[in-house]
């Protein structure tokens, strides 16, 4: 699978995935705590500073963000088609900011320290005889999936544009999908061999 995961060093990497993962979820929340325009248009701000903040380490996500840019206009657009327009800065602001965090988060952190950090999280839920470990995979599992469905995404974008000029738009989504079931039917077999049952 790819990664975004980022070798150029910057701030970020040297803050420990724990409390990534911990600031991640508080201005995630926060995020939906404010409903006035204001309070979310300056947290958006901060989050574009952070990601700013992270300079040439942001260069393989820039395509990402784009489409989430777009997203956020579309989802815009729709809401002022149905007379909501602030609502739909609302949710187009909340998307972003909370896009901007993750991605941040994928470009400075390994996926084996978020499964480390998993693992040691939800490690009491033993005592009642989940076994935390296999969360812990599941988790980084949807996580890593996430990642690699959106570098797939660009990967096959890129051979269209190079191939016809143009983007290729909705019509990747069939090749798009066949990829993304072989990855997923590649790593559960290799599951399947290595883990316990």
């Amino acid at each position: 699978m790819g990664s975004f995961y980022s070798d150029h060093r910057t701030w970020l990497h040297a803050v420990s995935a724990s409390l990534k993962l911990i600031l991640l979820a508080v201005l995630g929340t926060a995020l939906y705590v404010f409903d006035h325009i204001g309070g979310l248009l300056a947290c958006t701000a901060l989050c574009l500073l952070l990601f700013a903040s992270l300079g040439r380490a942001t260069l393989p996500a820039r395509k990402l963000l784009i489409m989430v840019v777009a997203a956020g206009l579309l989802i815009t657009a729709f809401h002022a088609y149905l007379q909501q327009p602030l609502l739909g800065v609302v949710s187009a602001l909340r998307l972003l900011s909370a896009s901007l965090l993750g991605i941040a988060l994928m470009l400075t952190t390994r996926a084996n320290d978020l499964l480390d950090v998993l693992e040691s999280w939800l490690s009491p839920l033993n005592r009642f005889g989940i076994r935390s470990n296999a969360l812990a995979l599941q988790l980084a599992l949807m996580l890593r999936f996430t990642e690699h469905f959106f570098i797939q995404w660009k990967r096959l974008d890129d051979a269209h544009r190079v191939r016809t000029g143009k983007s290729g738009g909705f019509k990747l989504l069939a090749p798009l999908t066949i990829r993304m079931l072989s990855s997923a039917q590649r790593v559960a077999d290799a599951l399947e061999l290595r883990l316990p049952p």
